[in-house]
């Protein structure tokens, strides 16, 4: 099940596969004059005075690009300014500013929130994957940022991303949030945590649920998906049925958990202090339990 409205994961465009290999048609096309290319210092995108993405005419002091895809007839590349100050990379893109992406989620559209967060994330692993995690030789990138290929020992290394699952817990008409260390008095969330190695999905989910709320459940079903580059993530929501009202926080990772009425969930997103961020599968599976969002239509799961 998608959601409508759901962030970072509507990039357009065909990500390319099969040019990216081809060194010759990526200078080509880093060349070209139509060719997009996406600014990025440190994660943050590089704004115009209009809030819009900057784009570069040409790769100049980038250290690091990489295609993100080609739409229709343009390439669109996204270019690493990471190496020099803040001030120096808004200069070189003649841009106004730079900025959180996040902060950026009600305001551009998902396509263009998508393209961006493609490029943060690839970017970022390009910058942490400079040496061999095996020999410590350095690495250097290939297929148009999609691959780094050890001087060393010729280790290749590819992007990964780090799951983790999201849970809504109910029973009845009641859904379990909870209150991590460092969260306001009223800084409740839904459950979530990293799937360890050899670990299902519906295993991580139950794993945590018991180690963290010592929470049994029954069902669990698969609600959606969203990708999560801040850095590596992809987040995976679920929806668990508990098979009791009993609740054991660990005390380490949750100080606090309870059980919220749909009503009380209304009223919390509607008038108090919200149901988690807007851009968030979290937000979204909760107010789709609280009957606030409907789930996509046919054509766009």
């Amino acid at each position: 099940m998608a959601y409508d409205g759901l962030a970072y994961t509507s990039t357009p465009g065909d990500r390319a596969a099969r040019l990216r290999t081809d060194p010759d048609w990526v200078a080509e096309r880093l060349r070209a004059g139509d060719t997009r290319i996406i600014p990025m210092w440190r994660g943050r995108p590089l704004l115009t005075a209009g809030g819009q993405p900057a784009t570069l005419t040409a790769v100049g002091d980038a250290h690091q690009t990489a295609l993100l895809s080609v739409d229709g007839p343009t390439a669109v590349f996204a270019a690493d300014l990471s190496d020099v100050e803040e001030a120096e990379a808004v200069r070189l893109a003649a841009a106004h500013s730079s900025t959180d992406l996040r902060a950026l989620a009600t305001t551009l559209p998902g396509p263009v929130l998508a393209t961006l967060a493609y490029a943060r994330g690839l970017l970022h692993w390009n910058r942490q994957t400079r040496f061999c995690g095996s020999c410590g030789g350095p690495t250097d990138s290939r297929h148009a940022g999609h691959l780094r290929l050890c001087r060393g020992c010729g280790r290749e290394l590819f992007p990964r991303i780090e799951p983790a699952v999201i849970v809504l817990v109910e029973r009845g008409d009641r859904c379990l949030l909870a209150r991590h260390h460092g969260a306001g008095p009223d800084g409740f969330s839904l459950l979530a945590g990293f799937v360890e190695i050899g670990e299902s999905l519906e295993g991580a989910v139950r794993r945590e649920l018991a180690e963290e709320a010592g929470v049994t459940v029954g069902a669990v079903a698969y609600q959606g998906s969203q990708g999560w580059p801040f850095p590596a993530g992809l987040m995976v929501g679920f929806v668990a049925t508990a098979t009791s009202d009993a609740v054991t926080v660990d005390g380490a990772e949750l100080v606090e958990a309870r059980w919220f009425t749909r009503a009380e969930i209304v009223a919390r997103i509607v008038d108090g202090p919200g149901s988690g961020p807007v851009d968030s599968i979290g937000g979204h599976l909760l107010r789709s339990w609280a009957g606030l969002c409907a789930p996509a239509s046919a054509d766009q799961q």
